[in-house]
């Protein structure tokens, strides 16, 4: 039987059973060459000023239009996507990392140490996370860099109970009380054996995150303590010059609003997707056999059956 590749595998499943999470999967994807393609897509550069056409409507040298102080909003808007898209990566990534190390150690090693680490993880997730943010983003200052580890740990912090729940499910399987048993050290049960069996939580956690993250950057951003002009953030769009202007040049919030709701709206369904498709409980689940696999590894194994019966016929 021909073997796909389980990258091949994901990418059919996920254009045949998961429609949308394909059109959210191609939404990211433009997000991604957007950012990284800004300066040859931009016409003109984020801050370039042109006094002699403020606020100007949609036009041939301006197709988005201007803002208060003559800057092309199209450029702004494509820029703002690398903004997002740096934040989303950095800030994801670093959630996840922060979720795998405090939910490994706390699920894993169990008894005081979880007891100790989930306390702490409770008072951290008891305040509502805008306020939090505000709260830490005041004391270090606006930045890039300060949104990134801001948002990275402090939603670390709250998923590692996903990943707690993952190691405690993981740690009773008989494999594990064997691989204990014939001398393995934690650190080699932790990275052989654990870990391997919790990177679907992970990829889950890394992929949803990254919607809030750029909702939670677009919201500092707004209030004057995310992404410092003249950057070009989607919240800092919003805010100021368009909040002030909004009624005489609606475009200012209409296209930066319109380009952060697809961005969020796209991670969120991919997201969404890989959730379906890695979780095993859910119905084809790649994260167990799952049903599609199941069909295949029923297939190979009735083959396998037939060629043992034939040499025993024989």
């Amino acid at each position: 039987m021909k073997r796909h590749s389980p990258v091949v595998t994901f990418f059919y499943r996920l254009v045949k059973e998961k429609p949308m999470g394909t059109v959210g999967a191609v939404l990211v994807i433009l997000l991604f060459l957007v950012g990284i393609f800004a300066d040859l897509l931009a016409p003109y550069e984020y801050n370039d000023t042109d006094m002699k056409a403020v606020l100007e409507a949609p036009s041939v040298q301006h197709w988005l239009g201007t803002d208060n102080v003559g800057r092309d909003v199209l450029s702004r808007v494509i820029y703002g996507a690398r903004i997002s898209m740096i934040v989303g990566l950095a800030a994801s990534a670093l959630d996840a990392i922060i979720a795998t190390l405090i939910g490994v150690i706390s699920g894993y090693f169990g008894g005081k140490v979880d007891l100790v680490i989930q306390r702490f993880v409770d008072a951290v997730i008891a305040f509502p996370s805008l306020f939090f943010y505000l709260s830490v983003m005041a004391i270090v200052g606006p930045g890039l860099v300060q949104v990134i580890f801001v948002l990275g740990i402090l939603q670390g912090i709250g998923s590692s109970r996903l990943i707690r729940s993952a190691v405690i499910g993981t740690r009773n399987n008989v494999y594990i009380e064997a691989a204990r048993s014939l001398g393995a050290s934690n650190t080699r049960i932790l990275l052989r054996h654990i870990l391997p069996n919790v990177m679907a939580p992970i990829i889950i956690i890394f992929t949803i995150s990254m919607g809030g993250v750029i909702i939670a950057e677009a919201s500092l951003s707004f209030l004057g303590l995310g992404i410092p002009a003249p950057m070009p953030s989607w919240g800092g769009m919003l805010s100021g010059a368009g909040r002030r202007y909004m009624m005489q040049a609606p475009w200012l919030v209409i296209w930066p609003g319109l380009a952060l709701s697809l961005a969020v709206y796209g991670i969120n369904m991919f997201g969404d997707a890989l959730r379906d498709l890695f979780d095993p409980r859910l119905r084809g689940g790649v994260g167990g056999l799952g049903e599609y696999a199941a069909r295949k590894v029923q297939k190979e194994l009735e083959k396998r059956q037939a060629k043992l019966n034939a040499r025993i016929n024989k």
